[in-house]
């Protein structure tokens, strides 16, 4: 059974805000201010960022329209280069999306914890056993909700996406509170040589913060009229997150101070104390759960699709392409994912150490990623196309590369073990591809 379409612009524009906005924006900050060391790096790498980020997304714009595929993330690599290398690439990024959906879960617990859970459990229970139960209970009830079908999956992807642009833009008031602060400290002279090298070990983190709407490509088999609405919708998506980005990142250093904001891992709950007394923590851990939830959702949508497509190269068995006709979910994949993450959530922090690592591979996905669009140029150009073709080609993904590639070199530079250790994880990949490539070789010659 093959996927049909059920999801329009609306649900496609709801899906990227909460594939970008997980629990980044309101912990990210802290690390980039002390990395950024004055208040004219700490905002460039922001403007910098969102607009490399910006034509990263209209290149996958143009990429989601021209091959519009479930699992299109796999579909692109696999089109583009050898099946190999696209397998490498993907087997890690599933370590990093359910090791990110574990670790973004824990956060929503820990913050939520104190709110819903009665003085009583604890003091019985250690932290750490209150928040792996909280985040099983939403992961599980979040893998029933998608496992009723997609559509049900994006109704609540809808509601979760609008409260967390909502809730934002209320944290975001703070600015016009009667507490604002405003640095008094003299500005720390840079060279240009720190400035650059401090720029560099920003964007870092700052792409990690707008990273995942190269995810919606992985829905394309999912969109009503893709060649339009996926372009659409990763416009409007981008436009609502660099909006609430600046503003947020404004609201913390006129209230929180840029000196202060270093020692406050925890800004938005500093934010809000703020503005909203000692009320503030409570509503910054709902606003955080809720933007949690939005998150783990968005990762139950996506990323069984991209098991779709690797089966469909008949590398993983044909289960993984089951879907129900009824729902539109696969079964198989939506479960294997989930049994995934509740492997990480109970290997815990020893889990979350390997997924740091493998960001310089997340980074080094979305290079390989967008240099494709010159492949699907070059293939498709004496084909009938009518979609969406991105202006300034190929001045914009070019920059996306540069910039891109300068981050990766700061990671080299800097940390040079977590790039060792993503490339050691990237090329064990493919052992693990001949693996499988046999395994169905076999399966096929039985049959």
């Amino acid at each position: 059974m093959s996927i049909q379409s059920k999801l329009g612009r609306w649900d496609l524009t709801m899906l990227v805000v909460s594939f970008i906005i997980g629990v980044g924006i309101f912990r990210n900050p802290s690390d980039i201010a002390r990395d950024a060391g004055t208040p004219f790096i700490f905002y460039a790498s922001w403007i910098v960022g969102g607009f490399v980020s910006v034509c990263g997304a209209l290149t996958f714009a143009e990429i989601g329209a021209r091959l519009p595929a479930a699992g299109g993330y796999y579909r692109i690599f696999s089109y583009s280069y050898h099946p190999a290398f696209a397998f490498m690439f993907n087997w890690a990024l599933v370590i990093i999306n359910a090791g990110s959906a574990v670790a973004v879960g824990l956060i929503g617990a820990d913050y939520i914890r104190p709110v819903i859970v009665p003085d009583a459990w604890q003091a019985a229970y250690s932290p750490d056993t209150i928040k792996t139960i909280i985040a099983f209970t939403v992961i599980t009830a979040l893998f029933l909700l998608n496992y009723a079908g997609i559509k049900m999956g994006s109704r609540a992807q809808n509601i979760l996406s609008s409260l967390k642009i909502v809730m934002m833009l209320l944290l975001c008031l703070a600015v016009f509170g009667h507490h604002s602060h405003v640095d008094s400290t003299s500005v720390i002279q840079q060279t240009t040589s720190d400035s650059f090298k401090a720029l560099g070990l920003c964007l870092v983190n700052v792409f990690f913060a707008f990273g995942g709407y190269q995810n919606t490509i992985n829905l394309g088999a999912d969109i009503k009229n893709p060649q339009r609405n996926i372009p659409l919708a990763i416009f409007g998506g981008m436009a609502i997150v660099v909006t609430l980005y600046m503003l947020i990142n404004i609201a913390y250093v006129q209230v929180i101070g840029f000196e202060a904001m270093k020692t406050k891992p925890l800004l938005a709950s500093e934010l809000a104390k703020n503005f909203f007394g000692e009320n503030g923590f409570k509503i910054t851990s709902i606003i955080i759960f809720t933007s949690v939830l939005g998150f783990l959702n968005a990762s139950f949508m996506s990323n069984p699709r991209i098991y779709y497509a690797m089966a469909e190269d008949k590398i993983l068995p044909p289960i993984f392409k089951k879907v129900n006709p009824k729902t539109q979910t696969q079964v198989f994949g939506l479960t294997f994912f989930f049994a995934v993450i509740l492997v990480s959530l109970f290997l815990g922090s020893d889990f979350q150490k390997i997924v740091n690592y493998i960001i310089f591979i997340d980074n080094l996905a979305l290079i390989f990623a967008v240099v494709t669009i010159f492949v699907l140029r070059k293939r498709m150009k004496d084909e009938i196309y009518t979609g969406y073709k991105m202006k300034l080609f190929p001045l914009l993904p070019i920059i996306f590369i540069l910039v891109l590639l300068y981050a990766c070199a700061s990671i080299c530079l800097e940390h040079p073990n977590q790039a060792l250790i993503g490339l050691v994880v990237f090329f064990g990949g493919y052992p693990l591809y001949i693996l499988l490539k046999l395994a169905s070789k076999n399966a096929k010659a039985s049959a």
